[in-house]
């Protein structure tokens, strides 16, 4: 019986899965198609598939670079950035047993906005020297998302525990303590790169390439997969700290990957695409509002829902005001905001 029950569990969830890989297709394909300069489904699809040496329709050259050269490499960027911040919202929510934390709230997002920042203003890069960029950004930002988790972390334990109204207050602290330096670097920085920060700061994810997903994908979707094998012990933590440990959790080293790989992710997107907000908060609760909390189902369709809803974000940021480009992290805004306020409300209103 208990076994049918699980099987019958187990299939229900790659059913969801499979609907969230199938609508991530959809968007995809409307991403690819889309745009100030159109290209139609049947000429998209043929260029995709002259890749492979099938001849399926005819295409313009200028059709086949757009896409490849400008429009693959940025909904590829979207889709890992989008996913992982949905896995590492998801993994610090089932942490901290908290449905409100989310990496920009708990100073993950501007810690690595922060050392980003701090290296391109101040760390001189010669021309020879042009290629530790790649590299070099995406890892300070890591550092700067880490020591800020770390420090939210430490600040709201007490006797053992971590209070949620101290984590969110510390999360507020750091964040601001974080902005103000930011804006004490930025003091320093020629208007080029001001120029360059005010439109980064909001999200843009018009630089994506080709050069850049190699980086992406090891610091970003290789933390992803890992996040997924704690999935079992984030169920057990989510009955309570001492009940996991009795189930032979080690909850210490847990939490300690967990924050790992989470200020990994969230330091890559933030160095590669600019700060995005309420992707880690929107993403996680809305799959457990509408199909449970077990972690098995939760990150996964946490990866896909964060690639579906920012692939749709940049999908609008590009079609809305037509030639032009609104910043991504304005419509993510729009979206989550209203979802974090009705989330607050609801939470007031169960408490009372």
């Amino acid at each position: 019986m208990i076994a049918s029950l699980s099987h019958t569990k187990t299939q229900r969830q790659n059913l969801i899965l499979a609907g969230f890989g199938l609508a991530l297709l959809v968007v995809l394909l409307a991403s690819l198609s889309l745009g100030a300069y159109r290209i139609s489904l049947p000429q998209t699809l043929a260029i995709l598939f002259d890749l492979i040496g099938l001849n399926v329709g005819d295409f313009q050259v200028q059709q086949a670079n757009v896409l490849l050269q400008i429009r693959v490499p940025r909904i590829l960027m979207a889709m890992l950035v989008g996913g992982g911040l949905g896995i590492a919202g998801a993994a610090l929510q089932g942490m901290f047993r908290n449905p409100l934390v989310e990496p920009g709230l708990i100073g993950v997002s501007s810690g690595a906005a922060l050392f980003a920042v701090i290296f391109i203003v101040l760390v001189p890069v010669s021309a020879s020297l042009a290629w530790i960029k790649p590299i070099g950004l995406p890892l300070f930002a890591f550092v700067g998302g880490l020591i800020c988790v770390l420090a939210v972390y430490r600040l709201s334990k007490s006797q053992g525990r971590n209070d949620a109204a101290t984590l969110i207050l510390a999360g507020v602290a750091i964040n601001a303590l974080a902005g103000a330096l930011i804006g004490l670097v930025l003091f320093f920085a020629d208007d080029s790169a001001l120029r360059n920060f005010t439109f980064w700061s909001l999200g843009d994810l018009a630089g994506a390439n080709w050069s850049k997903m190699p980086v992406t994908i090891v610091l970003i979707a290789i933390p992803s997969l890992l996040l997924l094998l704690n999935t079992r012990q984030l169920n057990a933590i989510a009955l309570g700290e001492q009940e996991a440990f009795h189930m032979g959790v080690n909850v210490q080293r847990v939490k300690i990957q967990l924050l790992l790989f989470s200020a990994l992710i969230v330091g890559a997107g933030v160095s590669m695409v600019g700060m995005i907000g309420f992707v880690g908060l929107v993403v996680p609760h809305l799959i457990r509002i509408l199909f449970g909390s077990d972690h098995r189902l939760v990150l996964p369709g946490s990866f896909l829902l964060g690639a579906i809803l920012l692939n749709f974000a940049d999908l609008i940021s590009r079609i809305i005001v037509i030639p032009a480009e609104m910043p991504i992290g304005v419509i993510t805004a729009l979206i989550g905001a209203p979802f974090f306020i009705w989330l607050i409300f609801n939470l007031n209103k169960s408490t009372n």
